[in-house]
């Protein structure tokens, strides 16, 4: 059975959700805080759903430095296209905006694993 079962009988998976991993990023350790952001992504995916890790475009922006904002408006663009947000532990008020913005676009969101359908 693949890992990532997006695909049956040639039709796009209705029962999988894009699930956006939301937490912190530059408050405490950044390493930390990808790496948990890693290990939360992949107790989605074992779940059986897709999640899309905006922590990943640290790596980017070492390449490619941008400014604030454009990561902001760019993980805002991502978050837009899924289908629930998971807010992982951890103070951030960049995550916090993003729970706010999820609400205000009509998207679930979750506090806990155990609570993704």
């Amino acid at each position: 059975m693949p890992i990532l079962p997006t695909l049956e009988a040639g039709l796009l998976r209705r029962d999988i959700m894009k699930v956006y991993i939301a937490g912190p990023y530059t408050t405490g350790d950044v390493a930390c805080n990808v790496h948990d952001a890693v290990v939360a992504a992949e107790r989605v995916l074992s779940r059986g759903h897709i999640p899309y890790i905006p922590h990943l475009t640290h790596f980017w922006h070492m390449m490619y430095p941008h400014e604030i904002k454009f990561w902001y408006d760019y993980d805002l663009q991502w978050l837009s296209c899924c289908d629930c947000l998971l807010r992982i532990p951890g103070e951030s008020r960049g995550a916090d905006n993003e729970v706010n913005f999820a609400h205000e676009l009509g998207i679930d969101v979750y506090y806990s694993l155990d609570d993704l359908p």
